[in-house]
């Protein structure tokens, strides 16, 4: 790659996104490539994947079935943990989501992936209709009856109650239950095009950016809070706090056994293609 070249780079605007990549977005980390930064909501930057568009992209981990050919995975700056997967919110507890109208931030996001292996089982008639909102519509659209049932991600999880909305089941719950493991929900891939000693560059370029931010958090505060969309503070740091942790810095064994077990139950469901042996090998 040209030492000149910026690299193409989409993430979202959400605090754990400015967080891991203020430093590297800034250039504050050493030798690490140059990043020319696009925010996109993360149906968008799935779709950017699906179309290979762009070097570098924060996706859905449903997604990389469909994209591994042209992308490798990052061992490091994404989302997965314990404690923070996607809820599903209603107007009124104990809803019965049989032939309901969901919305949902992607068909191709995690979250959604989630959803429908929960509701395999806990909806054996079948949701209705699904329809694919910007997440931050979700809420306003459950409230005001717009949609029976929204799926949602992110801060939602600390801002529903202010919408007047109930939780009517928790997918990270679910997903920690029926499997033992942590929640994979963000994706950072890279074009296996850039060669493998840009990949390593940019794992190193990656991890080094999460370490700076965790040393020093007040010097990406001032990039988080601009992107942050008129988000209280307080919401702000507990965004942060659940899905910027240790996975974010190294996916390890257990990181890499949930993206696997995601992927593979889905695909056992017919729900995504199946993966190759070697396709979330990296370097």
């Amino acid at each position: 790659m040209s030492a000149s070249r910026k690299l193409k780079i989409a993430y979202s605007p959400c605090p754990n996104d400015t967080f891991v990549f203020d430093a590297w977005a800034h250039g504050r980390v050493p030798g690490a490539p140059a990043l020319d930064v696009t925010f996109a909501d993360i149906d968008i930057t799935n779709g950017m994947a699906e179309r290979g568009e762009f070097d570098v992209l924060k996706v859905s981990y449903a997604v990389l079935p469909w994209v591994l050919d042209e992308y490798a995975l990052l061992p490091c700056g994404g989302a997965l943990g314990r404690g923070c997967g996607p809820l599903v919110l209603t107007r009124e507890a104990g809803t019965d989501l049989t032939g309901r109208t969901v919305a949902v931030p992607s068909e191709r996001s995690t979250a959604y992936l989630l959803f429908r292996l929960w509701a395999a089982t806990e909806v054996p008639g079948g949701v209705g209709e699904v329809v694919v909102l910007p997440f931050d519509e979700i809420m306003p659209a459950v409230r005001d009856g717009k949609v029976d049932a929204g799926l949602v991600i992110h801060e939602a999880r600390f801002t529903y109650q202010d919408y007047g909305l109930t939780c009517l089941a928790d997918m990270g719950e679910h997903w920690e239950h029926t499997t033992g493991l942590p929640i994979p929900l963000g994706a950072i891939i890279a074009k296996r095009s850039l060669g493998e000693e840009t990949l390593r560059q940019l794992a190193d370029a990656a991890r080094t950016s999460v370490r700076m931010a965790w040393d020093d958090p007040a010097a990406s505060r001032p990039y988080v809070l601009e992107h942050a969309q008129e988000m209280d503070p307080l919401v702000t740091n507990q965004h942060i706090g659940l899905y910027v942790n240790e996975f974010t810095a190294d996916l390890g064994e257990a990181g890499y056994a949930a993206v696997r077990g995601l992927l593979t139950r889905a695909a056992a469901e017919g729900l995504v293609p199946p993966l190759g042996p070697d396709a979330l090998a990296f370097g």
